[in-house]
C-alpha cells in the first residue's frame, strides 16, 4: 500500500511537471518560429516593395521632419524601414536571395542570382515558374518565396517572384528546438530522481497515519479477543447452571459475530500491509471457483432464488487458491444477502486473453447507476436497506468487499462494481 501510494505521488508530480514543461517548451519554440517567420516575411515584403532589391542606405542619414523629411519612423531609420525590425546596414549583404520576373504568359523575362551562390540561373528559373504557378507565398525547400504582380514598363502585367534563403534560420530554430527538448528531458530526469528519493519523505505523515491505523486495528483486535473469550466462558457457565435459553443463545451469536469481525479486520490489515502469507502456485482455478460456489446452491434453493453458473472447470491460473476461494465466497454470500426471493444470481469464471475474469451479477435496488467504487470501502452501507440493524440481521460486517479487493490486488488484478438497469456487476480480472 505504501509503495503504491509512493508511486502514485511520483506519477502525479511528474505528470504535472511534464505538462508544464511541454507547455513551456512548446510556447518558447512557437514564439521563436513565429519571430523567424515574421522576419523572413518582412524581408520578402521589403524586397518586393523595392523591385527585388534592398533600399539604399543614405550616407548622411535621413532628413529630419522639420526639414521636410517623412514622419513615418520606418522611413526615418536610415535603413528604408529595416531598422525597426532589428535589421542593420549589413543585412543587405547577409541575406541570400534571388529574384525572377515573369510576364503574363508565363515566360521568364529576367533572373537575378547575384546575391546567392547555391542556385544557378536554370534552377532559379525552374523554382520561379513553379512558385508562379502556385501563386501567393510559401516554402520551396529551404527557400521562402512571394509572388506579386508588378508594373514593369517593358512588360505590363508581369510578376515579380522573390526567394529568400531561410535555411540557416530554420536550422537554428531546429537546433534550438532540439536543445530545449534535451534540456527539458534532462531536467525531467533529474527531477524524477529527486522526487523518487524524496517522495517517501513527502508522504511520511500519511505513512505514519496508516501505520498507526494498522497498529490500532491489530492491538484492538487482540485486546477484544480476551473479553470475548471471557464472555463466551461465562455463557458456558450460565448454561451449565441454568440451562440454555434465548438470552444465552443471543450472547453466543453476538460473540460469534464479534469474533468474525475481529478476524476479518486483522486479515484485512495484514493484506494491506503485505504481511499476509499468500501461497502463489499454478492451480485449477475453475475447479476451485466451482467448489466455492456449489455450497450456495442449497442456500439459493432454500431462499427461493436461482443461481446460474457459467464456470470453465479447466481454467488454470497462478495465484493463491485459498484466497480465490475466499473471494468467490465473499461475492456469492454478498449476493445472497442483498437479493430477494425470486431473484437470479449469475456467477461466471471465464478466460479473456491472458486474463481470467470472475463475474458476479445480481439484482440490487437503492443504488445509483454507474461506478460504485465506494462499495469497497470499509463498513460502507449503500442504502437504507444496508443499515446497521439490517446488516446485523443478515450477518454482514461491511468489510467483506474490502477483503475481496485486497485479495484481487494481491494477485495484481482489478475488481470493479457497476450498477446498470438495476443489476449490479462485480468483475474481478486476474492475470493468468
Amino acid at each position: 500500500m505504501i509503495k503504491k501510494l509512493q508511486r502514485k505521488f511520483v506519477l502525479i508530480a511528474m505528470g504535472s511537471l511534464l505538462a508544464v514543461v511541454l507547455v513551456l517548451v512548446g510556447t518558447i519554440n512557437g514564439v521563436n518560429l513565429y519571430q523567424v517567420n515574421s522576419r523572413i516575411d518582412r524581408l520578402l515584403a521589403i524586397l518586393t516593395d523595392n523591385g527585388g532589391q534592398f533600399p539604399e542606405t543614405p550616407k548622411e542619414g535621413p532628413p529630419r521632419p522639420q526639414d521636410g523629411g517623412p514622419d513615418n519612423p520606418e522611413e526615418t531609420d536610415g535603413l528604408g524601414g529595416l531598422g525597426s525590425w532589428g535589421f542593420t546596414p549589413e543585412t543587405r549583404f547577409e541575406t541570400r536571395y534571388f529574384t525572377a520576373w515573369i510576364d503574363s504568359t508565363g515566360q521568364v523575362i529576367q533572373i537575378d542570382t547575384g546575391h546567392i551562390a547555391a542556385v544557378s540561373s536554370d534552377e532559379a528559373q525552374q523554382y520561379a515558374l513553379e512558385a508562379w504557378r502556385s501563386g501567393g507565398s510559401g516554402y520551396y525547400g529551404s527557400y521562402k518565396y512571394q509572388v506579386s504582380q508588378q508594373e514593369d514598363p517593358n512588360s505590363p502585367g508581369s510578376y515579380l517572384v522573390v526567394f529568400v534563403d531561410c535555411g540557416m534560420q530554420l536550422r537554428q530554430a531546429g537546433s534550438f528546438l532540439v536543445i530545449s527538448c534535451v534540456v527539458a528531458l534532462c531536467s525531467m530526469l533529474v527531477t524524477f530522481l529527486l522526487v523518487s528519493l524524496l517522495s517517501r519523505k513527502a508522504i511520511r505523515p500519511v505513512i505514519k497515519n496508516m501505520e498507526k491505523q494498522r497498529q490500532f486495528i491489530t492491538d484492538a483486535g487482540h485486546e477484544i479477543k480476551t473479553p470475548l473469550a471471557v464472555i463466551s466462558a461465562n455463557t458456558d457457565v450460565l448454561e451449565l447452571e441454568g440451562g440454555a435459553n434465548e438470552w444465552t443463545q443471543s450472547i453466543r451469536n453476538q460473540v460469534g459475530r464479534l469474533n468474525g469481525l475481529v478476524k476479518n479486520l486483522l486479515a484485512l490489515a495484514r493484506m494491506e500491509e503485505g504481511a499476509a502469507s499468500l501461497a502463489f502456485a499454478d492451480f485449477a482455478a475453475g475447479e476451485a471457483v466451482l467448489d466455492a460456489v456449489l455450497p450456495f446452491e442449497t442456500v439459493a434453493k432454500t431462499q427461493g432464488k436461482q443461481l446460474k453458473l457459467d464456470i470453465q472447470p479447466e481454467l488454470t491460473m497462478r495465484g493463491d487458491e485459498a484466497g480465490i476461494r475466499q473471494l468467490v465466497s465473499i461475492l456469492a454470500d454478498n449476493a445472497m444477502k442483498y437479493t430477494q426471493p425470486g431473484d437470479t444470481i449469475a456467477i461466471s469464471f471465464q478466460p479473456s486473453g491472458k486474463n481470467a475474469v470472475l463475474l458476479c451479477s445480481n439484482p440490487c435496488a437503492g443504488l445509483p447507476d454507474g461506478d460504485l467504487e465506494q462499495l469497497f470501502d470499509r463498513f460502507y452501507r449503500g442504502d437504507a436497506s444496508r443499515s446497521r440493524e439490517d446488516g446485523q440481521q443478515r450477518g454482514g460486517y461491511g468489510i467483506g468487499l474490502s477483503i475481496a479487493r485486497a485479495i484481487v490486488q494481491a494477485h495484481k488484478g482489478k475488481i470493479t462494481a457497476r450498477l446498470q438497469n438495476g443489476i449490479i456487476h462485480f468483475t474481478a480480472v486476474f492475470p493468468r
